[in-house]
């Protein structure tokens, strides 16, 4: 102790009490003595002196500063005092793989309910928006959990939400239903190709209206289920208005749809309506409204599943991106004002075309519930007029010789094999 007291290199410890002969005393470092502790003592010091606070902005360090205090909880209490509370360890682990999520072998059969708290950590970081991590991490849940990450997408009027995040899109799986209208896609665009793949054989509902398709991308997008029995096999529901250069050939693809019930060709570039309802409702049994059907409002489809917040961000920060800046040099400034302009007069022939529909009717079908055109015959009843039974049977009978008649012609249109289709094949 006496070496402490002597010591001159020591930092202010503050007083020193020492109890003897029963009294307590306190040590007088100046004078090197013990006085007596009849006066209140000094109140203690918790820094020495010439110890400064200086408050720090927009430092280098600030990831390392918070990642010391990212394990607290820092709230106030009624008076108006700060006070911190230690984290659960459950919310430390889920946020630090949270931060690496992208560096994940696998996460099949992790429990979905953990997962969906970590895909919500990864999400409020934004970790799904950074170039090359979030697609990885992305398809590390679409493998593992499927139409819980996204189970229905609709990309109305985003098309460079398309073009930016294109492999993000791709790597959904299992969806039941995708709205790509007035995206302007064309028949080569690869999102089209990738509509009849394994992973979107899913797809009940699929709205293409206004994406200046073709016959040719019909028959491309048709090909796996023609040939293969595969891809769009599930379709239930599909929307190929406001495309003109859909002829009375591309709607014959449509037959290989066997499970279609809703169908909307308005606008297009049909030429015999007369002969196409009456070809859709012999082959396929579709039959035309005379009203409108809701199913084709648009009003149905929007984005569910865990990543629905995820395709927010992508389009907040497209669209961020895409604004122009008071340092951005005119030229810039110049493209970004035609770029508008170009998106702004593509949504208003989206909404010419809709006005042009509703003055020239639409076509729009679907299949009566009482209508089985899967079996040879029509079903009824037990109770039904055998009279009628043989009526319905000799008619169909008639439909079916003169479909055989005229087999050389229509093999050749829907049968048989084209060269795209073997290298369609080919590329299986």
């Amino acid at each position: 102790m006496s070496y402490y007291l002597n010591s001159d290199k020591h930092l202010d410890p503050g007083p020193i009490y020492v109890r003897e002969n029963g009294q307590l005393h306190m040590v007088s470092l100046a004078r090197g003595g013990i006085r007596s502790s009849l006066k209140r003592p000094s109140p203690f010091r918790l820094f020495p002196k010439g110890f400064s606070v200086e408050l720090c902005m927009n430092r280098e360090d600030d990831t390392a500063q918070k990642e010391k205090t990212d394990h607290f909880i820092f709230t106030y209490t009624r008076e108006g005092n700060l006070r911190y509370s230690a984290k659960s360890l459950f919310s430390l682990v889920l946020g630090f793989i949270s931060d690496n999520v992208d560096h994940i072998d696998s996460l099949i059969g992790f429990p979905e309910q953990i997962a969906e708290k970590l895909f919500s950590a990864a999400e409020a970081r934004q970790k799904f928006t950074q170039p090359g991590a979030g697609l990885r991490a992305l398809q590390k849940f679409t493998e593992a959990y499927g139409n819980l990450v996204l189970c229905s997408l609709c990309l109305r009027n985003r098309y460079l939400v398309i073009s930016e995040k294109l492999e993000e899109i791709k790597s959904f799986r299992e969806l039941t239903c995708l709205d790509l209208s007035c995206c302007k896609l064309g028949d080569e665009h690869e999102l089209l190709q990738h509509l009849s793949s394994e992973a979107l054989s899913s797809i009940t509902q699929l709205h293409l209206k206004d994406n200046c398709l073709s016959d040719a991308g019909v028959r491309k997008m048709t090909a796996p289920v023609r040939v293969m029995k595969r891809g769009l096999e599930n379709l239930t529901l599909l929307d190929l208005s406001c495309n003109p250069d859909i002829t009375d050939a591309g709607v014959g693809y449509l037959f290989s749809f066997r499970k279609l019930n809703r169908l909307d060709i308005s606008g297009t570039g049909l030429k015999d309506i007369k002969t196409v309802k009456h070809k859709l409702q012999t082959y396929i049994g579709l039959v035309h409204s005379k009203v409108p059907l809701k199913e084709f409002d648009h009003g149905n489809c929007k984005t569910e599943g865990w990543a629905d917040q995820v395709v927010l961000q992508w389009d907040r920060l497209i669209v961020e991106a895409l604004k122009p800046s008071s340092v951005r040099e005119p030229q810039k400034t110049a493209q970004y004002f035609y770029q508008n302009r170009a998106l702004v007069e593509a949504s208003r022939i989206c909404a010419l075309a809709d006005t042009h529909m509703n003055s020239s009717g639409k076509l729009q079908f679907y299949k009566e519930k009482a209508l089985d055109c899967h079996g040879p015959l029509l079903k009824h009843e037990a109770s039904s007029n055998q009279e009628s039974k043989k009526s319905k049977k000799r008619t169909f009978e008639e439909s079916e010789q003169e479909e055989n008649n005229s087999s050389q012609a229509s093999k050749q249109k829907y049968v048989c094999l084209a060269v795209e289709d073997w290298d369609l094949l080919n590329s299986y």
